[in-house]
């Protein structure tokens, strides 16, 4: 266990347990100092996983939104592909990062709360990205966290969600907190459909999910 994951676990743990689940992510984000290597999940590129599937070519429409976005990386390469891009996160530390990061960049990085969004934004995007983000709130506000993500997609939008998976019987003990199927139903329950569901289990590998889901009606 890296130093800098044994102090994000120290930190959501501590935060999580005082009532406040969302405050940690500022305070990782302002105690790192600038040193991305605090940050467990920051790799200064892409994710992987995201770059594939934009390899498909598969998006429709140019508006797009980064939900927790961190050092913005996933933002920046969505523009680079052409689309107008927004990118938020709840910590301001991370979102001032991003703005010294990329000073010149196209994209519009704002603070927001999940929780609380604006209300231009609702259903404001033809693609909306989500990777890595409900996984690291306690699994309480799943219920509550789907539906607001689901919000931000158009009428004829989609929303590509990138996650830990687990099954209903493996334990949870700290972040991040993998999600079952069960829990990504919720999605479908807020009205949109998986088009494609994949299950990305390699050995000696964490297992990921992948799934798009689309809000189109025709």
């Amino acid at each position: 266990m890296t130093d800098a994951f044994t102090r994000t676990v120290q930190l959501s743990t501590e935060f999580i347990e005082n009532g406040d689940p969302l405050g940690w992510f500022e305070a990782l984000y302002a105690t790192a100092n600038g040193d991305p290597t605090a940050v467990p999940w920051a790799r200064l590129t892409a994710n992987a996983l995201v770059l594939e599937w934009l390899d498909r070519g598969l998006i429709r429409g140019k508006k797009a939104i980064v939900i927790g976005c961190g050092l913005g990386d996933d933002a920046e390469e969505l523009a680079k592909r052409g689309l107008e891009v927004t990118a938020f996160d709840i910590s301001e530390s991370a979102i001032a990062w991003c703005r010294k990061r990329f000073p010149n960049s196209p994209v519009s990085y704002q603070v927001a709360d999940l929780f609380a969004l604006l209300e231009a934004w609702k259903g404001a995007f033809d693609f909306v990205l989500e990777s890595y983000t409900i996984q690291a709130m306690p699994p309480e506000l799943r219920s509550q966290v789907i539906p607001k993500i689901a919000e931000l997609v158009a009428a004829s939008g989609q929303l590509l969600v990138i996650c830990r998976g687990r099954e209903p019987e493996q334990p949870l003990t700290t972040v991040p907190f993998p999600l079952t199927r069960t829990e990504l139903a919720g999605f479908e329950q807020a009205g949109l459909s998986a088009v494609e569901f994949e299950d990305l289990c390699e050995p000696e590998t964490v297992r990921r999910f992948r799934i798009l889901y689309d809000h189109a009606r025709f």
